[in-house]
């Protein structure tokens, strides 16, 4: 049991809680758990009622439209699962209404897609709406907005939802509720000498590998590798990680009292807000490939110059996210890009000052500016 847990939920002041469909609804009728969501809400209540501001993340549209629909299981086709979601988020909108009014707590819904959080007036006017709810003592109720979301333009799953959204308010805390008690050094389910880690202070390739294959048998799409991906954007801007067990009927008040889980620590010095944003946004339109030396250089802080590119791939514009790549093809750094793809492959392995002679006018001093490039795995 962790002291730091108990502590750190002491002392939030803002907090966001993902609540995934396995927990929120009946796999089997494709219904509400009424009593669970109301022992929930006597929880978030009690937060509340200690001067708290709640935020919650909720799966859970798609499961309840589904047995609308008349479907089993999750739904294979797109079209499906988006006419799922628009009966399902009725159904759920209407659920938290009920059992948040026994306790006149007012509640909001606010739907986000991927474009939301990674177009930046539209990112800064969700954050002002959020805003403006909590000041009015209004809880908001996100998700994602499944109705529109297309499977390559999408969060995929709402861990990693719930962690944009803490930077978005920037939350004290984003507590993830799972189906176990957190993070393990091995599968619980078949490892009995498998121990619970209690605290994380930097998300390394070991903590990775522990998180093994993510989960996709019941109605939710996420499982411990979407969650700890989620714990690396929340803590490089500023948010505790907790993941806890939500099964059982009053999870918070549960993890209050007992302080069972996994608490990731915040980064001591998070990302800038800018960098938040760059470091959350999950669509890049292009790839831009490095030599060792170029790597090198990034990791150390430096702009992308063009002479350490060796190979760009996509249709991208000026301002739009890419994703860097090492010698061996993996995804280690992204940020906006300050030339087209076109102008990019052109220029690449030369030097900047070489642009004009190439491009025949004078460029930006960098294919991707530091202030514009964040650092995804060191």
């Amino acid at each position: 049991m962790s002291k730091a847990i108990k502590d750190t939920l002491d002392a939030a002041n803002r907090i966001v809680i993902k609540i995934g469909s396995s927990l929120l609804v009946d796999a089997a009728n494709h219904e509400p758990k009424k009593a669970w969501m109301a022992a929930l809400a006597g929880d978030i209540a009690n937060l509340r009622n200690a001067g708290k501001q709640v935020i919650i993340v909720s799966s859970g549209a798609i499961a309840l439209g589904a047995g609308v629909m008349g479907l089993t299981g999750r739904p294979n086709r797109l079209e499906d699962a988006q006419a799922a979601a628009a009966v399902g988020q009725f159904r759920l909108a209407s659920a938290y209404e009920t059992i948040f009014s026994r306790h006149d707590i007012p509640v909001a819904q606010l739907l986000l897609s991927i474009g939301d959080m990674e177009d930046r007036p539209r990112y800064l006017n969700a954050r002002n709406t959020v805003e403006a709810l909590l000041g009015r003592e209004i809880m908001p109720i996100v998700n994602e907005n499944d109705t529109v979301a297309t499977s390559e333009i999408r969060f995929g799953d709402n861990d990693r939802l719930a962690a944009r959204v803490g930077q978005l308010v920037q939350a004290d805390v984003v507590i993830l509720l799972s189906d176990i008690d957190g993070l393990y050094d091995g599968d619980p389910r078949t490892s009995f000498d498998a121990s619970l880690i209690e605290e994380v202070d930097t998300v390394t390739d070991a903590i990775r590998e522990m998180a093994g294959p993510s989960d996709q048998k019941g109605p939710g799409t996420g499982g411990m590798v979407t969650k700890i991906q989620a714990a690396e954007i929340a803590t490089d801007g500023g948010s505790k990680v907790v993941i806890c067990n939500g099964v059982d009927n009053n999870p918070i008040s549960r993890l209050t009292e007992t302080g069972t889980g996994t608490l990731f620590r915040s980064k001591s010095r998070p990302l800038d807000q800018r960098k938040q944003w760059i470091r959350g946004m999950m669509a890049p339109t292009g790839f831009i490939q490095l030599d060792a030396g170029a790597e090198q250089a990034i990791r150390k802080g430096a702009s992308l110059l063009a002479a350490g590119v060796i190979r760009v791939d996509g249709d991208f514009r000026r301002g739009d996210l890419v994703a860097i790549l090492d010698v061996g093809g993996h995804a280690f750094a992204q940020g906006l890009s300050s030339y087209e793809s076109s102008e990019a492959s052109k220029i690449k392995g030369f030097k900047m000052s070489d642009v004009i002679d190439i491009l025949g006018y004078s460029g930006r001093s960098a294919l991707i500016h530091r202030d514009d490039l964040v650092i995804l795995h060191d």
